[in-house]
């Protein structure tokens, strides 16, 4: 891998990084607060990796939740994820493991960084950026878990508030992106389809609903929105 490709991987995921490991901690302390080892955290940071699923995993795990239930949740809580990889099949067509392991790590954090950056990188080595970015992501939700695990297990800790924490990344990447972004036709599509199905579904029901509503009207202003990614 050269150089210039890692070096733009290591300084694009700066922010992820001071996010992640705040975050990663949190879901540590949670899950050694409710009585599961580091050994466990260690492992859904490995094979799960799906920040906003691992915390609400915690209850389903701690609660008894039948397979049903934590299956629906999942499908729920993970459901956008269809729709970032629908419009990551071009960018990610390269072949290999690579492409497999980018497929799974595609979080919200780490698709706001590649859906447009590396448009300095030449064609060749833009596969090697998407898996750079994609592994730091993941090392840095990992570490964050650890570290969270090993603080639980030595320190009383107040935890009320930490699931928040996640939403608060969110909330601070998609400011970023708004501030450096050209026009928002994406961002004001995003949100207004959100609030109208957060007020016509109710708080816990909207998600999917928002999903499909943001997919469909991104669809029909395909070149509008591709005009405004361009800029």
């Amino acid at each position: 891998m050269k150089k210039e490709v890692l070096h733009k991987a290591v300084v694009s995921t700066i922010p992820v990084l001071s996010g992640y490991l705040v975050l990663g901690i949190g879901f540590g302390i949670l899950m050694s607060t409710n009585g599961f080892s580091c050994f466990w955290a260690i492992l859904m940071s490995l094979f799960i990796y799906a920040g906003s699923m691992q915390y609400v995993a915690i209850g389903l795990l701690s609660g008894g939740a039948s397979f049903l239930t934590s299956a629906l949740t999942c499908l729920m809580v993970n459901a956008r994820h269809l729709f970032y990889g629908i419009s990551m099949i071009e960018k990610y067509s390269f072949k290999g493991l690579k492409r497999l392991y980018c497929v799974f790590g595609l979080t919200d954090e780490t698709y706001a960084l590649v859906v447009e950056e590396g448009k300095d990188i030449e064609k060749e080595d833009l596969p090697s950026y998407y898996f750079m970015v994609t592994l730091l992501d993941q090392l840095y939700w990992i570490t964050g878990s650890i570290v969270g695990a090993l603080l639980g297990n030595v320190l009383p800790f107040d935890t009320t508030g930490i699931d928040f924490s996640l939403t608060a990344l969110f909330i601070t990447i998609f400011t970023e992106q708004w501030i450096s972004g050209g026009n928002h036709k994406a961002g004001i599509i995003g949100l207004l389809a959100t609030i109208i199905c957060l007020v016509v579904f109710g708080a816990s029901n909207f998600l999917i609903p928002s999903m499909i509503c943001i997919a469909f009207l991104l669809c029909i202003m395909k070149k509008s929105v591709e005009g405004e990614l361009h800029e």
